[in-house]
C-alpha cells in the first residue's frame, strides 16, 4: 500500500471510490452526498484539493483532503473502502489522517487545525488526533419523523415575529451568530462564531455551497423584535435529500433565550417541510450542550449517532 499526494489524480481515479461513500452517507445518514462529491472531483481536476490518497494494486481505496482558511487547517473528509483485498481499514484511516495532521500542523502560518467526521463513530478514528495534542468534543446526530400535524410550538409573545429568511439580513444574521456563541463551547468547535467575518463566511459556507447540504431559504426563518425591528435569532434548514431537511444553525440571543424562542423557530421549519412533503429532519449538536439536547428530546428528536470534532491550537 502507498500514501500518495491527491494532486497526481483526477476525478476517474477517485469516481468509483466517491460513489462508495455517497452510499454510505445516504445508509448512516439519509444524506445526499453526491453534491459535495461532485465538488471534490472538480477540485481533483483542477490540481488544487490538497489531500492524501491510499492505493493498492493501483486502485484508490482511500482518500483524505483538507482546506486552509487563513490561519486555519479543515480536515474535510476521510473516508476509506472496507472489505476485499484491501488492507485493514482502520489501520489505512490512522495513516490518512497522520499524514494531514503533520501536513497542516507543519504548514506556515497555520495555528489551528479543526475536523469533524460525521460518519464516523466517536472514538472510531480517535488516536491520530490525542497523539497530536487535539483536543476531542463528542457531537449527537439527531433525527425526527417530520409529524404529519407539525410541531405546534409555543404562541408567541406579542412583540415577536417570524419571517421567512431575507438575503437582506445578512450581516444582522452574522451579528446574532457571533452573540450567541459567545462563550459557547460551540465556538471552541469552529471558531467562525468567534468573529463577526467568521459568521459571514459561516453563513456564505452554508447558503453557497453543498458541504451541509442545498440550503433551502423557505424552510429558513429569522425572528424579529418588533418593538425595536431588531433580528434576535434565526434557523438555518438546508435539504439534504429531496426528503430530508438538515438544521445547519438555529440561535437565540442570549437575552431572550427564555422566551420559548428556540422551539418556535423549529415549529416553523419543521410546519414548512411538513408542507412540502418531506420525511423527516435531522440535526447536530455538542454533547456538552445538555440544554439543548433536552429541548431537541422533548420535541421529537431522537439520537441517532455519536461523532467526534477535534479542534488544536498551535
Amino acid at each position: 500500500m502507498e500514501i500518495l499526494d491527491l494532486r497526481h489524480f483526477s476525478s476517474a481515479d477517485l469516481r468509483p471510490l466517491l460513489e462508495d461513500e455517497i452510499a454510505i452517507w445516504a445508509q448512516l445518514l439519509s444524506w445526499d452526498y453526491s453534491g459535495s462529491a461532485e465538488m471534490i472531483l472538480r477540485y481533483l481536476d483542477s490540481k488544487i484539493l490538497p489531500g492524501y490518497a491510499a492505493i493498492e494494486r493501483g486502485s484508490v481505496f482511500g482518500y483524505s483532503f483538507f482546506v486552509y482558511e487563513q490561519s486555519k487547517g479543515v480536515i474535510g473528509d476521510l473516508f476509506v473502502r472496507d472489505g476485499g483485498r484491501t488492507p485493514n481499514r482502520h489501520e489505512v484511516e490512522e495513516r490518512l489522517l497522520t499524514h494531514v495532521i503533520e501536513t497542516l500542523q507543519q504548514s506556515p502560518g497555520i495555528h489551528r487545525v479543526e475536523a469533524q467526521l460525521l460518519a464516523h463513530d466517536t472514538g472510531e478514528v480517535v488516536r491520530p488526533f490525542l497523539q497530536q495534542g487535539f483536543s476531542r468534543h463528542p457531537r449527537v446526530f439527531m433525527t425526527m419523523e417530520i409529524p404529519k400535524q407539525g410541531l405546534a410550538g409555543p404562541a408567541l409573545k406579542p412583540d415577536f415575529e417570524i419571517r421567512p429568511w431575507s438575503e437582506q439580513e445578512y450581516q444582522s444574521a452574522a451579528a446574532v451568530i457571533t452573540a450567541a456563541y459567545r462563550g459557547h463551547v460551540d465556538a471552541d468547535i469552529n471558531d467562525q462564531y468567534r468573529t463577526l467575518s467568521g459568521s459571514l463566511r459561516f453563513l456564505n459556507n452554508i447558503v453557497r455551497f453543498p458541504g451541509c447540504g442545498i440550503f433551502d431559504p423557505q424552510a429558513s426563518c429569522l425572528v424579529f423584535q418588533k418593538s425595536t425591528r431588531t433580528l434576535i435569532g434565526l434557523i438555518l434548514c438546508s435539504q439534504v435529500r429531496p426528503d430530508v431537511g438538515h438544521i445547519t444553525q438555529v440561535c437565540v440571543l442570549p437575552e431572550y433565550r427564555s422566551s420559548g424562542l428556540g422551539e418556535a423557530l423549529l415549529a416553523a421549519t419543521t410546519r414548512n417541510l411538513r408542507d412540502r412533503q418531506f420525511r423527516s429532519i435531522s440535526l447536530t449538536v455538542t454533547e456538552a450542550n445538555s440544554r439543548a439536547i433536552a429541548l431537541y428530546k422533548r420535541i421529537g428528536f431522537m439520537s441517532s449517532r455519536v461523532f467526534d470534532a477535534f479542534v488544536w491550537e498551535g
